[in-house]
């Protein structure tokens, strides 16, 4: 069955950088667009970047712009998210996703979703 595995979430300061992965089983990886959502507590699940299968074609929320970078390795079947300059307002559990028909910033575009995994941004 598909499977997608978030890591490398955790604790850092204002100001510091992170480096999420999402490791992909089960699905032709190369052929999905994959994506990055977060959920701040009491808040609804955002769209924050999207990737489509070429790695050529990216978009991401304006809260995000400039300082997040979202890429993928189809060879190891994972997609990552570069987060630099992290603010409070970051603080989220993040969601990879992976869509078929070419979804763009709407959760309910997507086939699957990963567990999730915390990031915390202090101040």
């Amino acid at each position: 069955q598909v499977q997608l595995v978030e890591s490398g979430g955790g604790l850092v300061q204002a100001g510091g950088s992170l480096r999420l992965s999402c490791a992909a089983s089960g699905l032709t990886f190369s052929t999905y667009t994959m994506g990055w959502f977060r959920q701040a507590p009491g808040k609804k699940r955002e769209f924050v970047a999207r990737i489509r299968w070429s790695g050529l074609s990216t978009i991401y929320a304006d809260s995000v712009k400039g300082r997040f970078t979202i890429s993928r390795d189809n060879a190891k079947n994972t997609v990552y998210l570069q987060m630099n300059s992290l603010k409070p307002a970051d603080t989220a559990v993040y969601y990879c996703a992976a869509g078929l028909r070419r979804p763009e910033i709407i959760a309910d575009d997507y086939d699957y979703w990963g567990q999730g995994t915390q990031v915390t941004v202090s101040s």
